[in-house]
């Protein structure tokens, strides 16, 4: 018997899928609750510290789209998806990728801040009491890369002054869009959009050459 994929896959939106395509990274927001279908409740976090961790735990093991006790994994294509969505690197499994995270942040916002403050100021920036993500306009030629915009409504990745659609898994082919003046709707966290400004480098999957 064929069973449909855990809603456990996140967009670029915020939105938590049941899709197909495989992760490079999962997150935790704490236990989630998945019925016996493999759909979420109504809850979309239990706490504010939403990270992204690496498929496969420091000591060598995989703990499964539905680990006994503790949480619920999310999976998420790459990283830049992941900063969208609001999470940021986990310090346990990813301590590299946290430090650095933590340097850019303390350039982009000043001082020095802790996993708590940082959290704070995430979650206030990247979804509503509704569950709603967050957004905000920005001009487009003064994005870094890494960020995700709604173009066409559609999400797109900017990358090497170009727009990458995402759909269905996977980036397409770049979009010939002039990086002008222009208003842009971003779907990345003014906080973390600052972060990726202040030099942070997220993972990513393959992106088709321009």
């Amino acid at each position: 018997m064929t069973h449909a994929p855990l809603q456990n896959r996140v967009l670029p939106t915020g939105e938590i899928v049941s899709a197909s395509f495989r992760g490079t990274f999962t997150g935790n927001r704490g236990i989630l609750d998945l019925d016996a279908q493999g759909r979420l409740g109504t809850s979309r976090w239990k706490h504010k510290h939403w990270i992204i961790c690496d498929l496969v735990h420091p000591r060598g093991r995989y703990h499964g789209p539905r680990p006994a006790r503790g949480w619920t994994p999310l999976f998420f294509i790459d990283e830049a998806i992941a900063l969208a969505a609001g999470h940021r690197p986990c310090a346990y499994c990813r301590p590299k990728a946290y430090r650095a995270w933590v340097k850019a942040w303390s350039r982009a916002h000043g001082g020095s801040s802790g996993h708590k403050e940082i959290d704070m100021a995430l979650h206030s920036a990247r979804v509503t009491r509704a569950r709603t993500q967050i957004r905000h306009e920005a001009v487009l030629r003064d994005l870094p890369d890494y960020v995700f915009v709604l173009y066409r409504d559609q999400p797109h990745l900017v990358f090497n002054r170009s727009l990458y659609p995402f759909e269905s898994g996977a980036y397409g082919s770049a979009v010939a869009l002039p990086f002008d003046a222009r208003q842009a709707t971003v779907l990345t966290p003014h906080p973390t959009l600052a972060v990726l400004a202040a030099g942070y480098e997220p993972e990513t999957c393959s992106i088709p050459d321009g």
